[in-house]
C-alpha cells in the first residue's frame, strides 16, 4: 500500500508541475485548436508508455547509471525544445486579411505531443527514479503494469483539463488580438528550457 501510495503522489506531483509538455498542450490549445490541445495531450500520455516500458525492460536501470548516455538523452531534448520554442519565436504579427494560421493535422498534434513527452529528460528521470528507487523489483509484473498505465492516464487527464481550459473562450479572445506575442511567449519558454537543459548536462560532465 506504501508503495502505491508513493508512487501515486510522486506521478500527482510530477504530473502538473509545468514544463515542456505544459508549454506545448498551451501553446497547441490556444494558438490552434481544442482538438490540436486535445491530440496533443494523448501523444504526451503515448509518450510515457515509451519510458514505462524501457523501465520495465531494465534500460532505465542502465540508463540511471550510465552518465554517458543519460547525458545524451538530455541533448537529445534539450535540441528539441530549443527547434521548437525557435519555430514559435518566429512567429509574425497576422497581417490584415491574410490567412488563418494552417490547422495542424491529427497526426502532427499526437506527434508533436509524443515527441515533446519521449525526448523529456524530465520525464525519463521521472519514470526511471520510480522504478528503480521506489517500486520493489518483488512487484509483481501487472502491478507495475498497473503503474505505467496510472502514470499515462494521469498525464492524459492533466493534459487534457490544460487543453480544455486554454481553448477556452478568454483564452481565446486573447489569442484573437495577440496570437503571435502568445507563441513567442510559450517559444521562449522552450528555448530557455533546452537551453537550461543542455547547460546542466556541460557542467556535469
Amino acid at each position: 500500500m506504501l508503495e502505491l501510495v508513493t508512487v501515486a503522489t510522486i506521478t500527482i506531483l510530477a504530473v502538473v508541475s509545468p514544463g515542456a509538455d505544459f508549454a506545448m498542450v498551451t501553446r497547441n490549445s490556444m494558438v490552434i485548436s481544442r482538438r490540436a490541445g486535445v491530440l496533443t495531450a494523448v501523444g504526451i500520455s503515448l509518450g510515457v508508455l515509451v519510458h514505462v516500458a524501457y523501465s520495465l525492460l531494465g534500460v532505465g536501470l542502465v540508463i540511471s547509471r550510465s552518465e554517458t548516455l543519460f547525458g545524451l538523452i538530455k541533448y537529445l531534448g534539450a535540441a528539441y525544445l530549443v527547434w521548437l520554442g525557435v519555430g514559435m519565436l518566429r512567429a509574425r504579427p497576422a497581417e490584415p486579411g491574410a490567412a488563418p494560421l494552417p490547422p495542424l493535422s491529427d497526426l502532427g498534434a499526437l506527434r508533436r505531443g509524443f515527441l515533446t513527452n519521449a525526448t523529456n529528460p524530465k520525464t525519463t528521470l521521472f519514470v526511471v527514479s520510480l522504478f528503480t528507487q521506489v517500486v520493489s523489483p518483488r512487484t509483481p509484473l501487472p502491478v507495475q503494469l498497473g503503474y505505467g498505465a496510472f502514470m499515462s492516464l494521469a498525464h492524459l487527464a492533466w493534459f487534457v483539463l490544460v487543453a480544455l481550459a486554454f481553448s477556452s473562450v478568454p483564452a481565446q479572445r486573447v489569442v484573437a488580438s495577440a496570437r503571435h506575442h502568445v507563441e513567442r511567449g510559450i517559444g521562449g519558454v522552450l528555448v530557455c528550457l533546452g537551453l537550461t537543459l543542455a547547460l546542466a548536462s556541460l557542467r556535469q560532465a
